[in-house]
């Protein structure tokens, strides 16, 4: 398969790399190219950005949620139609699984997929060491490809003019654009990272204003020569089997819930469900469904409208009490528990389903990927069980007990072995974010589970 594409990775988090990224999407797609975008790594924000700059669904590449195999899978399996892919890179460009080498890093994703590499260096307060930065990161690894810097945040003509010869004459790679200081264009952060796409109003101007500054500044048909450059992509697509017939999944999908991975959700229906969306802010009855999937977002930031809810609140209880099955995790979890408090101390009430309590901290309380064993038989799989995830969270739980925890972890902050989440009969809810096509044991399960209780 002949697909042009690039990363754009960066030296380190906070160089811009996704302004940049969004800007180049924005940009080629005004000039009327199909673009698929895809992120390095577990990120949810930063997919949902992609999707305002190209109106297509961004795709997660993570070689710890998914094989390499799949990796490859899912770059050419939702590239068909589109002319040029961009890849968006995680932390810095060398920066994965700690003590894991490359793995999970940009630079291993830009391997598997044979792609040349973009570097985004930050000009703030340097000079000709710049070239001494540019020529570390291009030694570290001969195996990755980098083909071009793009230098970001520079003061002035003087000072980028200063650089770009410095890198060019010193280090002979291209300097395929430099971008000056425009906070007026930087995309709002908070607590998990940047402001999601569903909240900002103003996002669609603001994306035009990006495209514009990168086509002004950029040599945009340079680019487009060297990510056309990049060799065939050679896989074998995996077919997956039909494993059940008219199962319906009922997903929430609205501002306080959003994080999903969408290859994830596309992995449930070709085995056989049908996705139905509803919003636990808005709706007041759940569409008809044979199970539920709450996924993580920020509820914590919605908690007067969530809590007041009490007709979805009470749907969701109901649903359960018939025995269906409900799949939660990070926000989701946090919505089933008896109350949460935000961070400002006050309480709302939550769907009282798992029997705890959950607090809002000032500071990040988990973050990383981890080895979850389920504790339990369960809707996921049998005790001791085993599931990759990725857990990324402000807030603790209190009050469940141990014996019906869902999982023993490994991995990530806090001590290995640390319990985690809540399971009973037919729910299963953690903090633990999965990829279903990463764990497909865990998925036929769910689906199997749906299936049997819809025919009993």
């Amino acid at each position: 398969m002949t697909l042009p594409r690039f990363v754009i990775a960066g030296t380190h988090s906070g160089v811009g790399k996704t302004t940049v990224s969004l800007g180049l999407m924005a940009a080629l797609r005004c000039q009327g190219y199909t673009v698929q975008p895809y992120k390095v790594g577990p990120d949810y924000i930063d997919p949902g950005l992609h999707y305002a700059a190209t109106g297509r669904y961004s795709h997660n590449l993570d070689c710890w949620l998914c094989p390499e195999q799949e990796i490859k899978s899912i770059l050419t399996r939702h590239s068909n139609d589109a002319q040029v892919a961009v890849v968006e890179g995680v932390m810095g460009i060398y920066d994965g699984m700690r003590d894991q080498g490359e793995l999970a890093s940009t630079a291993q994703v830009s391997k598997i997929i044979n792609a040349p590499v973009v570097l985004v260096v930050s000009g703030r307060g340097v000079g000709r060491s710049i070239a001494a930065t540019v020529k570390g990161y291009i030694d570290f690894d001969p195996g990755v490809d980098i083909v071009g810097v793009i230098i970001n945040q520079v003061g002035s003509d003087t000072h980028a003019e200063l650089l770009r010869r410095a890198i060019e004459d010193e280090v002979r790679v291209p300097v395929l654009g430099v971008l000056g200081r425009y906070e007026q264009l930087e995309i709002p952060s908070r607590h998990l990272g940047l402001m999601p796409a569903t909240e900002m109003n103003d996002l669609h101007n603001k994306l035009e204003q990006l495209g514009r500054v990168i086509e002004q500044n950029v040599n945009m048909n340079r680019l487009l020569v060297l990510a056309s450059k990049a060799p065939p992509v050679k896989n074998k697509q995996n077919d997956v089997n039909q494993l059940v017939n008219e199962v319906r999944l009922a997903v929430a999908r609205d501002e306080a819930f959003n994080f999903y991975y969408q290859d994830s959700l596309d992995y449930l229906e070709e085995l056989g469900a049908e996705l139905v969306y509803f919003s636990p802010i808005k709706d007041k009855t759940l569409p008809q469904a044979d199970g539920i999937i709450l996924g993580g977002g920020f509820p914590e930031v919605f908690l007067p409208d969530l809590s007041s809810n009490y007709l979805i609140k009470n749907a969701v209880k109901d649903f359960v009490m018939q025995g269906k099955p409900v799949y939660a995790e990070c926000g989701g979890f946090m919505y089933l528990c008896e109350t949460i408090s935000d961070m400002d101390g006050k309480t709302y009430p939550g769907v009282g389903l798992v029997p705890g309590e959950v607090e809002m901290k000032n500071r990040l309380s988990a973050l990383g990927y981890v080895n979850g064993t389920i504790q339990n038989n369960c809707l996921l799989g049998e005790k001791g069980d085993r599931i990759k995830g990725h857990e990324f969270h402000w807030s603790i739980t209190s009050g469940i007990p141990e014996d019906i925890s869902a999982y023993s972890l490994k991995g990530g902050r806090g001590q290995d072995g640390r319990l985690d989440g809540f399971t009973r009969d037919n729910v299963f809810c953690s903090y633990v974010h999965i990829h279903w096509r990463g764990n497909p044991n865990a998925a036929r399960s769910f689906l199997m589970k749906c299936e049997q209780i819809k025919n009993e």
